[in-house]
C-alpha cells in the first residue's frame, strides 16, 4: 500500500478544488463592480425558487462519508464521470473502515478513469484513516475539522456541510463564480469574495438552496462560452450584455445580413 498523503502536503495538492475560478472579464463580467440592488437580488432568488423548488446535487452518494469522497474525487472531473467511478466503489466501501480494508490498489482501480487518480486514491485512503483515527469513523460537521482532512478545502467542506448536514453554506465553484459575476448578484475577484457576497444578499430562508440553484443555472443555462439567455428565467434582471439570442433568431439575422451585403 502506498504512503498516504499527509494533511500538510494535501494543502498544496492541485486537485483540492474542482476548478480554479478566474475573474470574469470583458462582456462576461457584470457592468461595474457594484452588486445588483437588493430588490433585484430577491427577485432572482424568488424565480429560482419557483422554477427549482427542490434543487439537489448531481453527485450520487449513500451517506456523509461517500458524499465527502465523491466531492474529493470531483476535482477536475464531471459529476457524471465521478458517479460512474463511484458506483462500484461505494457498493464495496461505504464507510471509512471498509475503504481502508478495500485498500489503495482496489480504490485506484475503481477511480482510474478520473484525472489525477493516483493522488485522489491516496487522499481517499488518507481521509478514511483520519476519520477512523480522529473522528470515530464519522464525518465532522464543522468546516475547520473538515479542512484538516487531506484534499479537503473550504469549497469541498462547504459542499459536505450543505448537502450532508443541511447547513446554509455556499461552495463557490467555477459555475457559481461565473454566475455571481455575470448577473451582478455578488461580484468578486476571488471565490471567498463571491461567497461572502452571496451570503449577504441571499434571503436567510433559502440559503441552503443557493449553492444548488447557481450551480445548476451555470451548468445548464449560463454556460461559460455561450450563455443561453433566450431561455433564462432571470434574463431581464441579469447585467450580462449582449444577451445571447435564440439559435433560430441568430441564424435569421446572419442570413439577412448576408443578403443585405449581396
Amino acid at each position: 500500500m502506498g504512503k498516504p498523503v499527509s494533511a500538510a502536503a494535501a494543502k498544496q495538492n492541485p486537485v483540492k478544488s474542482r476548478r480554479r475560478p478566474v475573474e470574469a472579464k470583458g462582456k462576461a463580467a457584470a457592468k461595474g463592480s457594484a452588486a445588483l440592488p437588493p430588490e433585484k437580488a430577491r427577485e432572482i432568488f424568488a424565480r429560482f425558487a419557483a422554477t427549482m423548488p427542490d434543487p439537489k446535487t448531481e453527485l450520487q452518494y449513500i451517506n456523509p462519508f461517500t458524499l465527502l469522497i465523491a466531492v474529493v474525487l470531483s476535482a477536475q472531473a464531471t459529476d457524471a464521470g465521478v458517479n460512474k467511478a463511484t458506483k462500484s466503489l461505494f457498493a464495496k466501501a461505504d464507510t471509512p473502515q471498509k475503504m481502508l480494508a478495500l485498500g489503495e490498489e482496489k480504490v485506484r482501480d475503481a477511480v482510474k478513469s478520473l484525472g489525477f487518480f493516483n493522488t485522489k486514491t491516496k487522499n481517499v485512503i488518507a481521509i478514511s484513516r483520519a476519520l477512523v483515527e480522529k473522528f470515530g469513523g464519522q464525518v465532522p460537521q464543522d468546516r475547520e475539522a473538515l479542512e484538516e482532512l487531506p484534499g479537503v478545502g473550504r469549497k469541498s467542506a462547504n459542499v459536505v456541510l450543505n448537502v450532508a448536514f443541511g447547513q446554509p453554506t455556499i461552495a463557490v465553484d467555477t459555475h457559481i463564480f461565473r454566475v455571481a459575476n455575470r448577473t451582478g448578484l455578488a461580484p468578486g475577484k476571488t471565490p471567498l469574495e463571491v461567497e461572502l457576497g452571496l451570503l449577504r444578499v441571499a434571503p436567510p430562508e433559502c440559503l441552503h438552496k443557493v449553492h444548488h440553484w447557481l450551480i445548476l443555472h451555470g451548468r445548464y443555462v449560463c454556460k461559460a462560452r455561450r450563455p443561453e439567455c433566450w431561455h433564462c428565467v432571470i434574463e431581464d434582471l441579469c447585467r450580462f450584455e449582449p444577451k445571447t439570442p435564440a439559435p433560430e433568431k441568430a441564424d435569421r439575422n446572419l442570413k439577412t445580413k448576408k443578403e443585405l451585403n449581396g
